[in-house]
């Protein structure tokens, strides 16, 4: 079964979101916390209220890492209910920190005044999980309307305009001794070269399963992202008022991220 990017991970991918991340939230919140300070996404001290927003939080190691910089307000929006949940449970003692459900497309114009955002972060390949390019293009227009004006913006995505082919379209996610996730990617004729369909399996064993491979059972569930180019990315950014001025391409060329500030 394909469903939509939001469906999958209520119908499958929250249970095994953080285990598949590593499984430790706080730790995660830590490496987090240096990469956004390596990127330059810190409060301004010269002013008290700081805002930060985490669209597509997840389960909130980001939200989290975000609070532990010093920004008095984080909000952490996402569609998922049971991770947000996750997010709560983790960031009780941590009152910057307020989960949101919200739709991406319409959540900046409702929950963030223009101009007063001093970060936008959207990562984890959030990019590709929205219904079409045209909201692509539209989020990084509010984006760029709710930055203040010396905010940042960081985004996050993964360029899948080059099909793979082969035994490369097989991606191994994580493996423990009682659960293995791998996905694999296909490229259907339907939707030419504007989705991909990400099919998801997860095989668990129960406790009393035994090396001989007895007490594995297979769930798996499918759905599709958009393929946005990273050079396309880097146009509706500067058509919506963004300056790019850092970027990463992660080992393999796939994952891309970009830091953005708005045009002088």
């Amino acid at each position: 079964m394909t469903t939509a990017a939001a469906d999958h991970y209520d119908l499958f991918l929250a249970e095994h979101y953080t285990w598949m991340l590593g499984g430790d939230l706080l730790s995660l919140a830590a490496t987090q916390r240096e990469q956004l300070r390596e990127w330059g996404v810190i409060p301004d001290q010269s002013h008290s209220g700081a805002l930060a927003v985490d669209l597509g939080c997840g389960p909130g190691h980001t939200s989290l890492a975000l609070a532990d910089l010093g920004f008095d307000q984080v909000l952490a929006v996402d569609l998922s209910q049971s991770l947000l949940d996750e997010l709560s449970a983790h960031a009780a003692d941590v009152p910057a920190v307020r989960p949101v459900e919200a739709d991406l497309r319409t959540a900046l114009p409702d929950l963030v005044r223009p101009g007063s955002a001093d970060a936008v972060v959207c990562l984890g390949d959030t990019l590709t999980h929205l219904p079409t390019r045209g909201d692509v293009a539209a989020l990084l227009k509010d984006i760029a309307t709710a930055l203040a004006p010396d905010g940042t913006a960081v985004l996050s995505y993964r360029d899948l305009t080059v099909p793979l082919t082969g035994t490369d379209r097989f991606l191994p996610v994580r493996a423990a001794g009682d659960r293995i996730m791998t996905c694999f990617l296909e490229y259907p004729d339907d939707f030419d070269d504007y989705t991909v369909v990400v099919h998801d399996l997860v095989h668990t064993r129960a406790g009393d399963g035994d090396s001989s491979g007895s007490g594995w059972t297979m769930n798996a569930h499918s759905y599709r992202k958009l393929r946005i180019s990273h050079a396309w990315v880097l146009d509706q950014c500067r058509a919506a008022g963004l300056q790019v001025v850092r970027e990463r391409t992660a080992p393999g060329g796939v994952m891309r991220t970009v830091i953005l500030q708005r045009d002088r």
